[in-house]
């Protein structure tokens, strides 16, 4: 089976055992102070894992992109990508072991075909400290499926990932128990870093074995399932959410507990290959021979090249897709950086033109079929990539020109700055060519580039207290506020300039808004002054915010905003200012807000813009404050 097969056969083979299917959540978190990017399956379903009721009930499956922008530096071996697909199922409070673990044992050997003598499992070893009992369950579970093959099932106790290494595998082995900093989930690692009042449990991981690749003994003395150097790859853990952390040390069963699986695609679509390269699937390899024709050059001998072009590319996209622009902030600099990461290695490959205008129309057709939305964006992103593409080149030579001319005895921290600000290279591209070109490095070049980084902020007054993680920066109550804010300036914009403005985006911190919306040109002084009219009149009428939960096409039929990009499942939570029978505003909007719009104020004028400018082509930008 392909990857894309995979993926549906997945969400056929839950749908068909009474789960839901619900549509992906962006790369791009809303409202999420935790996080730039969403970075695993289950992010976006925490709330309901924490208590809250999902819309869709207790059995749910999807699969969620996601990406990691910390994994950019390991981009070139055969497993590592920063964008990938978790296929997840839930049951929040419905079933538990004894039917996730058979469930999952069949949807990998039966469905998808993968031979069973060749998957190897964890499963936790329990902890005294915290009297939690080692997981024989899972473990007798897993036992008897093997055992139904004809296969081996013997257990061992490992315990640490140090113990493994020296330990290694016995015949006849295949389940071993690990401590809780491999097989214990809480948000926050192990047992004893587990929030209090927070959900946990302990996890069971399937691991697929290469048998054919030989282990590596730089990373340990002996092989065994949690292994880095490529013989076994995790395709899928299981995560028995059945405690809670009570209080520092103490545990204590949930009435009800759930189940949080994550398959990743790529790696279950890699072992169906039964290859450990992840480039070589079907929502990878494409790229890899579009590489190909277009350099004249082979995969063999190009192969990290190819690899980040192939992987930095499909997140950049996924990112436009997604409402994102490349800029010199928070995500948008996660976005320039691939990108430009990518332009660069198109270079050793001879590909000097028409790049991304090639390989992009490629990424799009491997994914239009299953996510609509890169069908409906396919224009704008081709688009929004290319213009990033033209820029970058015009400068990338004189860069590089100029990096050797400031090396001559190695490149400062300062000269570093100077490339950044002045010529567009994010500093680690800047390493990575200084290292490859063989220019020596000041030994605190870092501490210097970002001394540097910090003058700037200070000199342009953009200094601020947090750092914008998708939304909002937190949820005091200030921010409460800012964000019913944003809701009443929206509609006012729209009052004032036209059903054609629609968010492009938002940041709220405890000192501002910021709102990003599409306008073709400058927003006059007097249509600023009307907007802030308007959102000053509504918090002086001291409307009610209220929130109701409404089937999707209803609430648009209704009415309602829903911010761009976002996709919806069945139902959605809608909020309004103002009464029933005429709302002031009626928007799709997860929350939180404040309850009456009075609390933006305590009369008279409470809402200023301070400053209206351009964000990118067709997008304007407005920071309000509210005083």
């Amino acid at each position: 089976m392909n990857a894309q097969e995979i993926r549906k056969a997945y969400l056929d083979f839950f749908a068909e055992r009474s789960h839901a299917v619900i549509p992906r959540a962006k790369v791009v978190p809303d409202n999420d102070p935790s996080t730039l990017f969403t970075g695993s399956g289950m992010q976006p379903m925490i709330p309901y894992l924490l208590g809250e009721t999902h819309p869709k009930g207790v059995r749910l499956v999807d699969s969620q992109t996601c990406l990691r922008a910390q994994d950019i530096d390991d981009i070139g071996d055969n497993r590592h990508t920063t964008f990938f697909e978790m296929l997840g199922n839930w049951s929040l409070g419905d079933y538990f072991k004894a039917e996730q673990v058979p469930w999952m044992f069949e949807f990998l050997t039966e469905v998808v075909g993968l031979d069973p003598s060749k998957l190897y499992i964890s499963c936790y070893i329990g902890n005294e400290e915290f009297n939690i009992p080692k997981d024989t369950v899972a473990a007798e579970i897993w036992s008897k499926l093997f055992a139904d093959k004809g296969l081996s099932s013997g257990t061992a106790d490992i315990g640490s990932e140090a113990a493994g290494y020296a330990r290694g595998i016995k015949d006849g082995e295949r389940i071993f128990y690990y401590d809780g900093s491999k097989n214990w989930w809480s948000r926050n690692g192990n047992e004893a870093n587990t929030p209090v009042g927070d959900p946990c449990g302990p996890d069971s991981e399937m691991f697929y074995l290469f048998d054919f690749v030989e282990h590596n003994p730089a990373f340990g003395e002996h092989c065994h399932p949690n292994c880095d150097c490529g013989r076994f790859m995790e395709v899928g853990n299981n995560v028995f959410m059945a405690y809670k952390k009570v209080a520092e040390g103490q545990f204590e069963l949930l009435e009800k507990p759930n189940i949080d699986h994550g398959s990743g695609l790529e790696r279950i679509a890699a072992a169906a290959n039964n290859d450990p390269d992840v480039f070589k699937i079907s929502i990878l390899w494409p790229i890899i021979e579009k590489l190909q024709l277009m350099s004249g050059k082979s995969y063999e001998a190009h192969t990290e090249s190819m690899r980040v072009i192939a992987d930095h590319l499909r997140a950049a996209t996924f990112m436009a897709v997604d409402g994102i622009s490349p800029s010199n902030k928070e995500q948008g600099y996660v976005m320039r950086r691939l990108l430009r990461r990518a332009i660069r290695y198109s270079f050793d490959l001879g590909i000097e033109q028409n790049f991304l205008q090639e390989i992009v129309p490629v990424i799009a057709d491997m994914y239009h079929d299953d996510f609509p939305e890169v069908a409906e964006r396919r224009e704008e992103v081709i688009a929004t990539l290319v213009k990033e593409e033209k820029i970058f080149r015009q400068t990338l030579r004189h860069g590089i020109k100029m990096m050797h001319k400031f090396a001559a005895d190695g490149l400062t921290g300062t000269e570093l700055f100077t490339l950044y600000d002045t010529y567009g290279f994010p500093v680690e591209l800047s390493a990575e060519e200084a290292y490859t070109q063989g220019i020596k490095l000041s030994a605190n070049w870092r501490e210097e580039f970002d001394a540097k980084m910090l003058e700037q902020r200070e000199r342009s007054q953009t200094a601020q207290k947090g750092t914008f993680k998708g939304g909002l920066e937190g949820h005091d109550d200030i921010h409460l506020k800012y964000h019913t804010a944003t809701h009443l300036m929206y509609k006012a914009l729209r009052t004032v300039l036209g059903d054609h403005v629609i968010q492009r985006g938002s940041n709220i911190t405890d000192e501002r808004l910021r709102f990003d919306f599409s306008h073709p040109e400058k927003v006059t002084r007097e249509q600023l002054d009307e907007v802030e009219k308007i959102v000053n009149d509504v918090i002086a009428e001291d409307l009610p915010m209220t929130w109701k939960e409404y089937p999707t096409a209803e609430a648009f039929e209704r009415g309602a905003l829903g911010a761009f990009g976002d996709k919806y499942g069945d139902t959605v939570k809608v909020y309004q200012a103002g009464s029933d029978d005429h709302p002031y505003s009626f928007e799709i909007c997860g929350g939180p807000h404040v309850e009456h719009t009075g609390q933006l104020a305590d009369g008279g004028k409470a809402f200023k813009i301070q400053k209206e400018e351009a964000s990118s082509a067709g997008i304007r930008r407005i920071k309000a404050i509210l005083s």
